[in-house]
């Protein structure tokens, strides 16, 4: 067994309240996953991040891949011991990152053909290569390698996408099952496995996505995420790509939003019923003074915040809004102290994963039947 989704309860918009068993940790779902993209979630220690309550985190395929290598996270007993994080982990596919060095990079029906974005050397990712790497690490999670496809695309564009991701879905797939049995950690948890995700994709083309979703659903993934968003559209156009795939996808297993996004946003998708988020967006803006807050953003930087005594947000009961000012915090980023990165990025992801455990709450006192009634 790899994995196990328990729902627990349901709204009736959808939302749904479950836990997801994995092989290094039981994850309360909806769950909102930070990005540790090189092993790190940037500026915050692993304790830290224990302390609020983060259960699973990512790590990035392409980045662990061209530094320090995944021969040698394998050597070293896989990326959980490597970063010292027991909790659960989930790896993408390193094909997003790929997708962003459109300069550097050539696709064919094999694989991509990129240079380092270190150094200028060539490598090529292909979708048995990108599930060795990530078997290498170790996750509990690890994704199919895909094809993204930018926004604005033209139909022949993400057609010719779609094409690419449904073989390298196969591809992907066909080598983890082959393979899987290799984890590092195997022998550590009795036989379990990593779980392997497909991935939607399809551009902003309902139909397509809508048949990228039944194909590989008919393939039996472990879970099924939906990728190539956030990539520019506008948010409407987002959240009616992932209405176009939500129901077509299986209610026993879990469903994974990639790359999403703003507070209000995540609560949204949530409610909709789906169980997993991630996005850079609370550790990117916090290192630029940018705070989420229940009062709304909050930009640490301005003037009007240098003798306000305050909390970065006085509804918050995180580390850092029980002992720090906004003035503190204002001049810790006027002054360009380290510790500005480490406490904004603190408080914005408490904010972030206190979202997700109110949803997680409300959804509890759910029940289709209650959902009904208040209809």
């Amino acid at each position: 067994m790899s994995l196990r989704l328990k729902i627990l309860a349901e709204s009736g918009s959808g939302g749904r309240r479950g836990e997801l068993e994995l092989p290094h940790r039981t994850v309360q779902t909806p769950v909102f996953m930070p990005v540790g993209t090189a092993g790190t979630v940037k500026a915050v220690p692993q304790e830290t991040l224990e302390a609020l309550g983060a259960e699973i985190i990512l790590g990035n395929t392409y980045h662990l891949y061209l530094r320090p290598g995944h021969e040698a996270i394998r050597r070293m007993g896989g990326l959980h011991r490597f970063m010292s994080w027991p909790r659960a982990l989930l790896t993408d596919s390193g094909g997003f990152q790929v997708f962003s060095l459109s300069a550097l990079r050539k696709v064919t029906d094999e694989g991509v053909r990129f240079r380092s974005h270190l150094d200028g050397s060539s490598h090529c990712f292909t979708p048995e290569h990108s599930v060795d790497v990530q078997l290498a690490l170790g996750a509990d999670i690890a994704m199919a390698f895909d094809e993204c496809t930018e926004y604005p695309a033209d139909r022949a564009r993400a057609e010719e996408s779609l094409r690419l991701t449904m073989a390298w879905a196969r591809r992907s797939l066909d080598y983890f099952r082959a393979h899987g049995d290799e984890v590092v950690w195997r022998e550590e948890f009795e036989g379990r496995t990593q779980s392997l995700f497909g991935i939607v994709q399809g551009g902003m083309y309902g139909d397509l996505r809508r048949q990228c979703a039944e194909q590989l659903v008919e393939m039996d993934f472990d879970g099924y995420a939906i990728g190539g968003l956030s990539v520019g559209e506008p948010r409407e156009l987002t959240l009616e790509m992932i209405a176009e795939v939500l129901p077509l996808l299986p209610k026993d297993k879990p469903r994974y939003v990639m790359g999403v996004g703003y507070p209000d946003e995540i609560e949204q998708y949530a409610r909709l019923g789906v169980d997993m988020m991630d996005c850079v967006l609370p550790t990117r803006a916090a290192r630029h003074g940018l705070l989420f807050t229940s009062e709304g953003r909050v930009n640490i930087k301005s003037k009007r915040y240098a003798e306000d005594q305050g909390p970065a947000d006085p509804a918050c009961e995180c580390m850092v809004c029980r002992r720090y000012s906004r003035a503190y915090l204002r001049h810790l980023m006027q002054a360009g102290e380290a510790l500005s990165g480490t406490l904004n990025t603190i408080h914005n992801l408490a904010y972030y994963l206190g979202i997700m455990e109110r949803v997680r709450r409300e959804l509890s006192g759910s029940s289709p039947a209650a959902a009904d009634e208040n209809h």
